[in-house]
C-alpha cells in the first residue's frame, strides 16, 4: 500500500473512534443501557444489524465517492 492509503485508512479509523466516542462521552448511563440491551440481543439480530450496518456504509462510501 502507498503513503496515501496508510494515510486515508488513519484517518478513516480515527474518525470511526471519534464517532464511536461522542455518545458514550455525552451520556455514559444511556450507553450502559444500550450496551446491556445488545447484550441480550440474540445473535441472528445481532447479524442483521452488522450486516446492515455495512451495507448502509458500503452505500455511502459509493455515492461520496462518485
Amino acid at each position: 500500500m502507498s503513503g496515501d492509503t496508510w494515510h486515508t485508512l488513519a484517518v478513516a479509523v480515527s474518525l470511526v473512534l471519534i464517532i464511536e466516542g461522542i455518545i458514550p462521552f455525552l451520556y455514559p448511563a444511556r450507553w450502559r443501557q444500550l450496551v446491556a440491551r445488545l447484550a441480550e440481543t440474540d445473535d441472528r439480530t445481532m447479524r442483521i444489524i452488522g450486516l446492515s450496518s455495512m451495507l448502509l456504509g458500503l452505500a455511502l462510501l459509493y455515492l461520496f465517492n462518485n
